[in-house]
This record gives structure tokens, C-alpha cells and sequence, in this order.
């Protein structure tokens, strides 16, 4: 029996994952290559709406791969390989525009919000049409499933308005893609600002733990972040938002229940929680470097790698295009 198919894809937009992304994406990426046919690749072509400079975007592009691997990602178990590689992305991508109503595309959050963050004038068309590029990454491997956060629902859903649309105009072609949701990681705060989630674009520096840092650093962010006024550690969304994200962290990483970390903790103070968080984090994040600083001292077998991932889905790609260019009354390529 084949194993069903998972697509996701991770932008290149900066020099580390932080933990929001492992454990919202990346971690579930290692988890998934088990049970599913996995292909994961990094969205340089999404990192090229905000218009990156070039060299910055070929070096954060490896360094995100290198990560991926480092996170557990098996080259023989899950195809990994940079989105610009398979050009049937762009491709596909036009003719789902072609099929997209301006009304519909204006609809997605991501464009609103980021029109509003750098200004309708820099909001470009690679922006606005973003969605239907994912839409394409997603169809174009007739995936079973897309693991997402809660913020990228709304483009899942337009991935899957378009293949039915698609298939209703002409004939049977795309998979209808279903969402992979991992509850309770939705959502992971800023340690500074704990109501807002731990985001490079609007985190600072301070609210953010980086999977590639020092464990120092890492140790010295944990024990710095916010917290509540008393001394009880108990998860309450409303009046305890510090202790609630610090608690959801451990939780994350530690396979502990809340309710058990909650009960371990009882009369100690924010301290105590705070110490065992940061050993737990470097003690998760520290192979992972390790291994990454091992692969990017390497750029010709990790370009290797990525290259074979490119490989495998190019063949899915092009047999999915080959059906699409019929489909819609394109001449045969010479």
C-alpha cells in the first residue's frame, strides 16, 4: 500500500530557524518522513517578495537545507531540495493565476498584513499572487497532506478551492490537499512580548530562541524572559501569558503534560521552571548545530543532497505538468 504524500516548504529569510519553526514545521517534518512519502523544500522563490540580496538568498537557502538535515530529515526517506530547482513550480503557478479571481487572491491575510507592515508601495505582485505560487508547490505533488500553522489555513484552503475548480473545468488532475495540524504547538510567544508569537519579522532579538545559538546565548534568553506578577506556575492564558508560554515550551519539547509541569513545579519559584526549560532547549538544540556547522563546512555534498531531492521531485512534478498542459488545450512539448 503506497504511503500517503506530504508537501511543506520553509522560506530561507534568515541565518537560523528559531523555535517556533522547529516546533511548528521542522519538527514534524522528521516525525512525517516516517509514516508519508515526504517531500520538503526551501521557498527561495517565496523569500524573493521581499526582494533579498542575492548573495544573502543563496547562503540562507543552504543554511536552511543544512538545518533541515541537521533536524533529522533522512535524504533516503524525504526528498529535500530548493523550490527554484523544480521550475514547474513557476509554471504551474501561472496557470492557477489564470484561474484565480482578482477578488479571491485579494482576500489572503499575508498580503494584507505585510501591505500594511511596509507599506502599500512596497507590497509587490509577487506578493499578491504568493498564495497561488503556494497553491502550485502543494499541487503539483498531488500531496495528501500539508502540515501548516493556523496562519496558513487560509492559503490551504486556496490550494484547495483551485484544484477543484481546476478539476471541475477540466476533468479529474489535482489531489484536493487536506491540512496537518499539530494543536498543540500553534502557538509558541515572543519571551519578551509572550502575548505575540515568536516571529523573526516582529520579535526582537531578545524574544527569540534560535535553534543554530550558542547554548550561552540561549541559556541567557530563557532565563530573561518575561513572566507574571506572583509565583504560581500555572498555564492561564489571560492573566499568566509569561508562565503560559514557558510552560508550553517545556511541554513542547519535553513530551511533558502541562497539568504534570505544573504539579513538578508547585511552589517553586519562576526560577526553578526557568532553569529546566533552558537545559532542555540547549540539550534539543545542540546536536542540531553541531550537525548543521558539519554540513554548511561542506557545500559540495550538501549541494549533492539538495540536488537528489531536486531530482526525485522534478519526476512528480513533470508527470503532474505533462497532465495539466493537456488539460488545458497546450501543444505538446517538442
Amino acid at each position: 500500500m503506497a504511503r500517503p504524500r506530504v508537501l511543506s516548504g520553509i522560506q530561507p529569510t534568515a541565518d537560523s530557524f528559531h523555535m517556533g519553526n522547529y516546533l511548528g514545521a521542522v519538527r514534524q517534518y522528521v516525525a512525517l518522513q516516517e509514516t508519508h512519502e515526504a517531500f520538503y523544500f526551501i521557498a527561495d522563490l517565496h523569500a524573493l517578495t521581499v526582494t533579498p540580496k542575492p548573495d544573502e538568498l543563496r547562503r540562507r537557502t543552504r543554511i536552511a537545507a543544512a538545518q533541515l538535515f541537521g533536524a533529522g530529515l533522512d535524504p533516503e526517506r524525504a526528498a529535500v531540495f530548493a523550490q527554484s530547482h523544480v521550475r514547474e513550480h513557476s509554471e504551474l503557478a501561472w496557470y492557477l493565476i489564470c484561474q484565480t479571481g482578482m477578488g479571491e487572491a485579494g482576500r489572503m491575510t499575508q498580503f494584507k498584513d505585510k501591505s500594511a507592515r511596509y507599506g502599500e508601495n512596497a507590497a509587490s505582485v509577487g506578493l499578491f499572487t504568493y498564495p497561488i505560487l503556494q497553491a502550485a508547490d502543494i499541487l503539483i505533488y498531488q500531496a495528501d497532506q500539508v502540515p501548516v500553522g493556523v496562519d496558513q489555513k487560509q492559503h490551504l484552503e486556496l490550494s484547495r478551492d483551485l484544484a477543484q475548480r481546476f478539476n471541475s473545468r477540466y476533468g479529474q488532475t489535482f489531489k484536493v490537499p487536506n491540512p496537518y495540524i499539530l494543536k498543540e504547538v500553534e502557538k509558541i510567544g515572543d519571551l519578551q512580548d509572550p502575548t505575540a508569537k515568536m516571529s523573526k519579522s516582529s520579535s526582537s532579538p531578545q524574544g527569540i530562541l534560535d535553534v543554530l545559538e550558542e547554548p550561552a546565548a540561549l541559556r541567557k534568553k530563557v532565563m530573561r524572559a518575561v513572566t507574571d506578577t506572583g509565583s504560581e506556575i500555572v498555564a492561564d492564558e489571560e492573566n499568566k501569558p509569561g508562565v503560559t508560554n514557558l510552560l508550553r515550551i517545556h511541554s513542547a519539547i519535553s513530551g511533558v503534560a502541562i497539568a504534570e509541569l505544573e504539579a513538578r513545579f508547585a511552589g517553586q519559584g519562576y526560577g526553578a521552571l526557568k532553569k529546566e526549560i533552558a537545559e532542555i532547549v540547549v540539550e534539543a538544540f545542540g546536536p542540531i548545530r553541531e550537525r548543521t556547522e558539519k554540513l554548511l563546512a561542506d557545500e559540495p555534498e550538501l549541494d549533492r543532497l539538495l540536488a537528489a531531492g531536486a531530482a526525485r521531485a522534478r519526476a512528480v512534478a513533470r508527470e503532474t505538468m505533462e497532465q495539466v498542459r493537456d488539460r488545458l488545450g497546450l501543444l505538446p512539448t517538442p
